[in-house]
């Protein structure tokens, strides 16, 4: 559905991404993963239009994206950026209705109401549509874009970080939607994300970048091992496993390390 193809970034001498080729399985979480400075941002915002690549392509169902008009682009990949910039007063209801400005360009008709309403309703919102986004919690205004995004109806979503700074509770709440969004609606969800343990139990597929290039690219199952995420961020890793998924420890690091 999306690939990048030899796909590249540089700020004056500094390159960022070098020679990037991957595709993202559809109707699958991708976790994008790697330390800081790898490039996954960066990568989102190639994909996202919201950055122009400096050599490379990207492809949506084998077509260049540059050759998709924006108004088109916006109907076939949200993205829910790492630092929202709404400064407005809105309430939960008014924000999510932003979704379907693709579609209503302002003037919300019968199915944008059914679709925000259900957006709403899928992440358990209802009980705050009527709040102003700036009076709610951190972890309920993350709920309140996430709506918004699906909200636009997009097959691809694109998310920066969207865990960040967000307690145990209102991480897993967005997981499980995400994943629930891949299971239920067949939709492919790409995300860069930092807790190797949420990317472990949530994704399908795992792409894992360092030093602007790809480190290793495949499902959660081959790619989550002691060996690759060590190589990955230089710690030693135990993987304990049981019924409810696994747990990749790194918090106790060897004598030495």
């Amino acid at each position: 559905m999306i690939t990048v193809q030899n796909l590249s970034k540089a700020y004056g001498t500094k390159t960022v991404l070098s020679a990037v080729s991957a595709g993202f399985p559809p109707g699958c979480v991708t976790s994008v993963i790697g330390p800081n400075g790898a490039g996954k941002s960066t990568l989102l915002m190639l994909m996202a239009r919201l950055s122009e690549p400096s050599s490379g392509d990207i492809f949506f169902d084998g077509k260049p994206v540059k050759g998709i008009p924006t108004s088109e682009y916006a109907k076939r990949v949200a993205t829910l950026r790492q630092s929202s910039d709404f400064n407005m007063r809105l309430t939960v209801g008014e924000l999510v209705a932003f979704g379907r400005f693709p579609y209503s360009r302002g003037v919300i008709n019968d199915n944008d109401r059914r679709v925000i309403d259900e957006s709403i309703e899928f992440l358990s919102l209802e009980p705050l549509r009527n709040a102003y986004i700036d009076e709610i919690s951190g972890g309920q205004r993350q709920m309140a874009f996430l709506a918004m995004t699906i909200a636009q109806q997009t097959p691809v979503l694109l998310l920066d970080e969207p865990l960040n700074n967000l307690d145990m509770k209102h991480a897993v709440q967005i997981m499980h939607a995400l994943r629930r969004l891949c299971d239920e609606q067949g939709r492919t969800v790409v995300l860069v994300i930092h807790d190797i343990n949420f990317a472990a139990n949530y994704s399908d597929h795992i792409l894992a970048l360092k030093g602007g290039q790809i480190r290793f690219n495949g499902p959660s199952g081959e790619t989550i091992t002691e060996a690759l995420l060590h190589d990955l961020y230089d710690l030693d890793f135990e993987i304990l496993s049981s019924e409810r998924g696994c747990v990749c420890d790194y918090f106790t690091p060897r004598s030495g390390v």
